[in-house]
């Protein structure tokens, strides 16, 4: 655990850097929207996915586009994060990510595993992916109402077995969307995990954002979130890899304490996603505003767009909120990740400020 005064003089150094991001933001994770189709159809869903119809860019726009952006910006220091929907329900998704890897992109997915047996575990190492994180919310009979997909458990575990005897990636994640509802199965959880050969494990709370709005009583209480983030500590404290995910600021006491880094929104500034029609945006969790559409791949160059057309993502949200600009903490949170953001009341939808700190 690092003391108080090393995090507050670290977060000044973070603030520093993230302004200069602002400034000149670089490029890091574009994530792919594949499709909005899922086999799925999750209770808590951000996108709203699942039996869906629309638009999808074919192989030769995303190749295209990949070498678009190999030529402008490089693949050093460059992750592809592939997603949906369910990625794996396009038919021409290996043909996809082939010509990802065969342009030197590293790539990583998220999936909810189902469609993986030994067959596509060997194709997924063919085409050069090197990193999954699966989602498994709950023990069985939980996963399976939250997902609304019966035998979805089975599969989804036989799917990351698959991964695991099939070897030769570099992280084989599961992750957890905590809810009111299987909070306290996540000690059975790691047992079952830690079974496994497991790289890590991503703890994240089910956000006020997609359908989960429409399901207020899996939405966690403040003694929830308390109990949720100790329990992370706890374990990271005896060694196990056990995270949190990349958002919201928790204060002093538990920043650094539950992942590796501490907070930043990143949204337009290492991030950027093309949504599965080939709309650009900041980040996919985002609420699907007109104002968030920056362009698109079939008539914009991305190059363009980023360095031209991200200023609405480059901006400290504390300072259209009276409360927020008047908080102590806002120099070290800027009103928080701007997926959970209420864009038309200009106020946090989650706030960690009297319930952690």
């Amino acid at each position: 655990m690092l003391d108080v005064n090393t995090k507050i003089d670290n977060m000044k150094t973070l603030e520093a850097y993230r302004a200069g991001l602002m400034i000149k933001p670089t490029l890091r994770n574009l994530f792919l929207e594949l499709t909005m189709r899922c086999n799925e159809r999750c209770l808590h869903c951000g996108s709203s996915c699942g039996d869906v119809s629309s638009e999808e860019l074919t192989v030769s726009q995303y190749s295209k586009f990949l070498a678009e952006i190999k030529g402008d910006f490089g693949v050093d220091n460059k992750m592809l994060c592939i997603t949906g929907g369910e990625p794996l329900l396009r038919k021409d998704f290996f043909d996809i990510m082939a010509a990802a890897n065969q342009l030197g992109f590293k790539w990583g997915m998220t999936s909810n595993a189902t469609l993986i047996d030994e067959s596509v575990a060997k194709q997924l190492k063919r085409v050069g992916m090197g990193t999954i994180s699966v989602s498994i919310d709950g023990l069985e009979d939980t996963h399976d109402a939250f997902r609304r997909t019966p035998g979805g458990w089975k599969k989804a575990m036989n799917g990351i077995e698959c991964l695991i005897r099939e070897g030769g990636f570099h992280s084989i994640q599961a992750t957890t969307v905590v809810t009111h509802e299987n909070i306290g199965q996540l000690d059975e959880l790691y047992k079952i995990f830690n079974d496994m050969d497991l790289d890590s494990w991503r703890i994240i709370n089910i956000e006020p954002i997609g359908r989960a709005k429409q399901h207020p009583e899996l939405l966690l209480t403040d003694d929830d979130y308390r109990y949720m983030f100790e329990y992370i500590r706890n374990m990271r404290m005896k060694g196990e890899p056990v995270t949190y995910g990349c958002s919201h600021y928790l204060g002093l006491e538990y920043e650094r304490e539950v992942r590796d880094w501490y907070y930043i929104c990143t949204c337009g500034t290492y991030i950027a996603s093309i949504m599965a029609n080939g709309n650009i945006t900041g980040c996919l969790d985002l609420e699907r505003r007109p104002e968030f559409i920056r362009g698109n791949i079939l008539r914009d160059r991305f190059k363009d767009v980023w360095e031209n057309n991200f200023d609405i993502f480059r901006k400290n949200l504390s300072d259209e909120n009276e409360k927020c600009s008047a908080c102590s903490e806002k120099c070290r949170c800027h009103g928080d990740s701007y997926h959970s953001w209420d864009f038309d009341k200009h106020e946090p939808q989650l706030c960690f400020k009297d319930i952690l700190f």
